[in-house]
C-alpha cells in the first residue's frame, strides 16, 4: 500500500503479539544503501518466523529519490520537516506519511548515509531522552544494531524522526554507515543485520531463528560517547570550509586527532593558493567530506570528541556534561 504522499510502505505481520517496529529508509533521497537494505530486510522476513509487526519505508522521501538528492523538489530537509502537514510541500506531506505509521509504532530505526557528499563512520545514534525507561531501551537497541560507535546526544533537536519519536514516547535510534553516492554491499549488510539484531532484542525473533552471521557479534568492541550539550548530534554543523575550491582531505574516517591537526587543505584550480584547514577539536573523525569541489561554508568533516577509551561487549563509556568526563 501507499501513504497520501506516494511513500511506499510494506507492513510485514508476525505471529501472535509483539513489538510494532518501523523501519525508515530514504529521507534523503542520495542515500542508498539503507533503501536496499530495507528491501532485503523485507524479502528475509517473509520467511522468518517472528513476534509483532515490521513496517518498511524503503523511500521515505520520493520527491528526494526522484531528484538523486538530499532535498525535495521543494529544497527542504526532510529530515528537519517533522511531523509534516498533509496539506504542505512534497517534504512535508512525505513527513506526515512517517507520521501516520510512527504513531502506531513501538519503535523506531531510521536508517541513514553520508550521501552523495560526505561519508560517515559506521554508527547508531539516539536522543538522551529524559524518561530514563525509553533512554534505557534507546541505549539497548543502539547496542545491539551492532555498528562500532554509538553516540547519545541532545534531546532538544527540533524537526528530527527522532524528535517526532520523542514525543511521542517511542523508542527510537537512528544509524549512519558510508555513504559518496553508491550502495556499498558492506552497508547493506550491516544494516540487515543490525535491524534483525534489534529485533531479537526486543523479542520479536529468536537468535536461532536467525543465526549467524546475519546478528552482530556479540563481543564486538565499541566506543560509546554520550554528549547532552546543546547543538550535539549535528553532523554538519562544523568545519565549515573557508573559501571555495578543491577540498583534499588529509586524515582518513576513524582517525584519531588533535585539536590544531591538519585535516585536508583548499586550493584553487591552479594550486596557487592554498588553505591549510586544522581540526578544532580532539577527537574522532565521524564524518568525512567525499566531494572535492567545495563551497564557502560547505562542512568538511565533523569530529567526534570523547576521551579515548572503548569498551567490548555491554560495557559503556559515557561522557557527560561535555567535559571529557568518565
Amino acid at each position: 500500500m501507499t501513504t497520501a504522499a506516494d511513500s511506499p510502505v510494506r507492513v510485514i505481520a508476525g505471529g501472535g503479539g509483539g513489538p510494532r517496529l518501523l523501519v525508515l529508509a530514504g529521507v534523503h533521497g542520495d542515500e542508498y544503501e539503507p533503501m536496499e537494505a530495507v528491501r532485503r530486510l523485507a524479502t528475509r522476513l517473509a520467511t522468518l518466523p517472528f513476534r509483532g509487526q515490521v513496517t518498511l519505508m524503503p523511500v521515505a522521501n520520493p520527491s528526494a529519490f526522484a531528484a538523486a538528492s538530499r532535498t525535495g523538489s521543494d529544497g527542504l530537509d526532510m529530515a528537519r520537516c517533522f511531523p509534516g502537514d498533509p496539506q504542505g510541500s512534497p517534504t512535508l506531506r512525505a513527513a506526515h506519511a512517517v507520521m501516520l505509521e510512527l504513531r502506531q509504532a513501538n519503535c523506531l530505526i531510521d536508517l541513514h548515509t553520508g550521501g552523495r557528499v560526505m561519508r560517515v563512520l559506521p554508527m547508531t545514534g539516539y536522543m538522551l531522552h529524559p524518561d530514563p525507561q525509553i533512554l534505557a531501551i534507546q541505549r539497548r537497541i543502539a547496542r545491539s544494531f551492532g555498528l562500532p560507535v554509538i553516540w547519545g546526544t541532545t534531546p532538544t533537536l527540533e524537526g528530527r524522526s527522532l524528535s517526532a519519536a520523542r514525543d511521542l514516547c517511542v523508542p527510537a535510534i537512528y544509524a549512519e554507515h558510508g555513504g559518496g553516492g553508491g550502495s556499498d554491499p558492506r552497508a547493506v549488510d550491516d544494516y540487515v543485520c543490525g535491524c534483525l539484531g534489534v529485533m531479537r532484542e526486543l523479542g520479536m525473533v529468536e537468535a536461532t531463528a536467525v543465526g549467524s552471521p546475519d546478528m552482530p557479534a556479540a563481543d564486538r568492541g565499541f566506543l560509546s560517547v554520550e554528549d547532552p550539550r546543546p547543538g550535539s548530534g549535528h553532523l554538519q554543523a562544523s568545519h565549515p570550509a573557508p573559501a571555495t575550491g578543491f577540498f583534499l582531505p588529509l586524515v582518513s574516517l576513524g582517525a584519531e586527532i588533535r585539536a590544531g591537526d591538519l585535516i585536508g587543505t583548499i586550493s584553487d584550480p591552479l594550486g596557487d593558493t592554498v588553505q591549510k584547514i586544522r581540526a578544532q577539536s580532539t577527537g574522532l573523525v565521524l564524518v568525512l567530506r567525499a566531494e572535492s569541489s567545495v563551497q564557502t561554508g560547505d562542512a568538511l568533516l565533523m569530529i567526534l570528541e570523547s576521551p579515548p577509551v572503548r569498551t567490548v561487549g555491554s560495557g559503556v563509556a559515557r561522557r557527560r556534561g561535555g567535559q571529557g568526563a568518565l
